[in-house]
């Protein structure tokens, strides 16, 4: 029976990549920095990934492990943590490893996408079994989008000129789900979301959503960043293969 140990398993990824491990018959094991009951299928372990504190302990016998735990707004976090993940990997007879990465991030000048860039490297030269799997922004970011945007003091609302391709964490964990079952396979095909929209367009959704019809703009943004997005680096147009449409996750009203 194969034994799979996914990181980040509180976050919104990592409870809908559970969810579609349990019915396989997986051994589950999660980390968590606090201490958390067993429950449905899943053995919690508490786990520093910075220090490394219990992850010898949570490694053992592990076949796959899927890297979905991600510290985006600090500098670095996901360089140090990754690198810790693989040293211990390393020593405990190699599982294969799944990591989530970013559509765009070879071309769009951000930190955190360097950050990813940083850790899909190491990742290959670790000897290591691998795969990668780059996904667009999920739905839930165009919120986050929104709550950066509205901070700004304009009676507008000012979005860069460009598209993006939001697609649905539990199409991303379905995914993930089966790429963690399969051998490793090294870089495989993106996944972005079945509609390509303006970020006006969906700023403007999620702010109606909210009972807001503050006027939403597109403009140009200067330098690199702006460039990118407007190029639509954010987006992977050949590999449209999720199922759940931007209309649909706006309608549903899903938690964020």
């Amino acid at each position: 029976m194969t034994t799979i140990l996914v990181t980040g398993g509180t976050g919104l990824l990592g409870r809908s990549l559970l969810d579609r491990l349990k019915p396989t018959g997986a051994r589950l094991r999660a980390l968590s920095r606090q201490d958390r009951p067993d429950a449905d299928g899943v053995t919690w372990r508490v786990c520093d990934l910075h220090s490394g504190a219990g992850l010898a302990e949570a490694l053992d016998g592990v076949d796959v492990i899927v890297h979905c735990a991600s510290e985006p707004e600090v500098p670095g976090a996901d360089v140090e943590t990754t690198r810790t993940l693989i040293d211990a990997a390393v020593e405990a007879a190699t599982p294969h490893f799944v990591y989530i990465s970013i559509v765009g991030i070879d071309d769009i000048p951000y930190r955190y996408y360097k950050d990813k860039r940083c850790c899909e490297r190491m990742i290959r030269e670790s000897g290591l079994p691998w795969t990668t799997l780059r996904t667009t922004q999920f739905h839930q970011f165009v919120a986050s989008l929104v709550d950066r945007v509205a901070k700004l003091p304009t009676p507008i609302m000012l979005v860069p000129k460009g598209t993006c391709q939001p697609v649905d964490v539990d199409d991303v964990a379905s995914r993930l789900a089966e790429l963690a079952q399969g051998s490793p396979a090294g870089r495989v095909d993106d996944l972005g979301g079945p509609q390509i929209f303006s970020l006006a367009r969906v700023v403007r959704d999620e702010m109606r959503r909210r009972g807001s019809h503050r006027p939403v703009v597109s403009t140009w943004f200067p330098g690199k960043m702006g460039a990118a997005i407007a190029a639509g680096h954010f987006t992977t147009p050949a590999h449209a293969g999720g199922t759940v449409t931007w209309g649909q996750y706006v309608g549903d009203n899903r938690a964020l």
